[in-house]
């Protein structure tokens, strides 16, 4: 048996995408007056991430707006994969905007030359980098609650923007009291490798994702205690797996019961095992095959 399949999502995750998408172009336009007052390769670089900001965060409201449309003939587990979509984009679109960052400062070794006017350039790069930290800790907090992918890929990327706002205007302050010029085109090429592995970590888990990926050993564990204690009245589950898709966990196992017992005590098992997970997973899909006791394999979950 199994549970029905995943409801519509609210809009309260696509709210929130298209809240990034609005402070994302913001805190762009931000950035690129304090590079132009300044004329800085960092903090030109740092603009640079924001226009992958804008992009991502435009790409995260179409996959959430997608992923929100309820299942159908073509897609009977709903659309919910297509947020890992997003994450996968925004990795990349990071990755490319380091290695672009990389090859700006190169080139600028050879046209080194004071900040413009630094203190008002990093006046406005501090406060854009003030409000994406603010907007990255409601996304990490709401992408929690809601599970989205797309979310919370867009709040890890926000966090590393902000962790490279704050070295570049460290950075480019020292360059204007030091008058040391090359410390620039160094941060634009430091920030690009922050920038280049913050990218990486969200291709590989967004790429999980899309593979299917099992759940954790943590909530496996759990998976396996919830069964054992609530599948009374069965002799044992084999073959579990689970997998991701999106906010959803899928969980599914074969459930074998004494060959006598009625399928009306056969359903009343798997309903209280079905129950009980989804206390413990939230957003879930449960499948469940019953079998009798001619098919137990003496392995796997023992149920007490």
């Amino acid at each position: 048996m199994s549970t029905a399949t995943p409801p519509r999502l609210g809009p309260r995750a696509e709210t929130l995408a298209l809240g990034s998408l609005l402070i994302a172009i913001a805190v762009l336009a931000m950035k690129a007056v304090a590079a132009w007052l300044t004329g800085s390769v960092a903090l030109f670089a740092d603009a640079l991430e924001s226009v992958v900001n804008v992009t991502a965060a435009g790409a995260a409201l179409a996959a959430i707006r997608f992923a929100a449309i309820p299942p159908d003939a073509n897609h009977p587990y709903g659309h919910a994969k297509a947020e890992y979509f997003s994450a996968v984009l925004e990795g990349a679109l990071i990755i490319a905007a380091a290695l672009a960052i990389i090859h700006q400062a190169w080139s600028s070794l050879s046209s080194l030359h004071v900040p413009f006017s630094p203190a008002a350039g990093l006046a406005v790069s501090a406060v854009a980098a003030l409000i994406n930290g603010i907007w990255a800790t409601v996304l990490t907090r709401r992408g929690a609650v809601l599970k989205s992918p797309a979310l919370l890929a867009d709040a890890r990327h926000l966090w590393s923007d902000v962790v490279t706002s704050v070295g570049v205007i460290l950075g480019v302050g020292l360059v204007a009291l030091t008058g040391i010029l090359w410390l620039d085109p160094l941060l634009a090429a430091l920030t690009a490798v922050n920038i280049l592995w913050s990218g990486w970590h969200l291709l590989r888990e967004s790429v999980g994702g899309l593979m299917d990926e099992a759940v954790s050993d943590g909530p496996l564990s759990r998976i396996r205690a919830i069964i054992t204690a609530d599948a009374e009245g069965a002799i044992e589950a084999h073959d579990l797996r689970t997998r991701h898709a999106g906010r959803w966990t899928f969980v599914e196992f074969h459930l074998v019961v004494p060959g006598e017992m009625s399928v009306s005590d056969a359903h009343g098992i798997c309903d209280r095992v079905e129950a009980a997970l989804k206390d413990e997973l939230g957003n879930a899909v449960i499948t469940i095959h019953v079998e009798p006791d001619v098919k137990a394999k003496h392995k796997g979950v023992l149920v007490l």
